[in-house]
């Protein structure tokens, strides 16, 4: 749902607080009030916090075993990255929620003059733009996890196959979730450029997480062992 077509709570928990510091728990069952924070946005995050600490997992169960010495350096960068990247979607987490706070103000704005009125569009605009940038960050550090979760297949622990799996798949379905909060966001910000060239590399975005999640699944279902990244854990 745009945020343009309903009010809603702005604080991700207790003033001052942050999801990070709910339990799973009160998390979900935040999710399933009618409270409007936290949303779709801050799910899709969380989705893919769980799916980075996933990759940290496997990572971690693979590492120091004598059968997986030559994938060291790339486990050791997929433990960090990881860890990196499940910190960064719980920050993304409260910054929707906030982002949308921003509109929320903006929309209460008084509009009983021309300035008045004026002054409200560019917040808004501005709040828009806020909530669409928010989510893009989203879907940026998600092919970082699928990148990951895609190394770490054929190159770990067999017994966590299936966890590797699942980090790639949470985060695709992170992805395609802040995808959705980009879009539905995006005309409200008045810049048709800024709107054309985030949509682009959304679509790029994507077509690059579903591609190395299709590769994850089938290196997985394969059982194949695979060949040593360099030390950056890259191909």
């Amino acid at each position: 749902m745009r945020a343009a077509t309903y009010n809603r709570a702005v604080q991700p928990s207790d003033p001052g607080g942050s999801f990070r510091d709910l339990t799973i728990e009160d998390f979900a069952g935040r999710l399933a009030s009618s409270d409007p924070v936290p949303g779709g946005g801050s799910a899709s995050a969380v989705a893919a916090a769980l799916g980075a600490s996933l990759v940290s997992m496997v990572a971690s169960l693979t590492t120091g075993r004598p059968k997986y010495a030559e994938h060291e350096p790339m486990l050791g960068w997929a433990a960090e990255t990881g860890r990196r990247l499940s910190e960064r979607f719980l920050d993304i987490a409260d910054a929707d929620a906030e982002a949308y706070g921003g509109y929320a103000v903006a929309l209460k704005m008084p509009r009983d003059s021309e300035v008045e009125i004026e002054a409200r569009a560019t917040a808004m605009q501005a709040a828009a733009r806020r909530a669409s940038e928010v989510p893009f960050s989203c879907i940026e550090a998600c092919l970082e996890l699928v990148q990951a979760a895609e190394a770490l297949a054929g190159r770990s622990n067999p017994n966590a196959s299936s966890d590797v799996e699942v980090a790639a798949l949470l985060g695709e379905a992170a992805a395609r979730g802040a995808a959705a909060n980009v879009m539905i966001n995006l005309p409200s910000t008045g810049d048709a450029e800024l709107e054309g060239q985030l949509t682009r590399r959304v679509m790029e975005l994507l077509a690059a997480i579903d591609d190395l999640t299709s590769q994850t699944h089938q290196v997985v279902g394969s059982g194949d062992r695979r060949e040593p990244l360099d030390p950056a854990g890259r191909a």
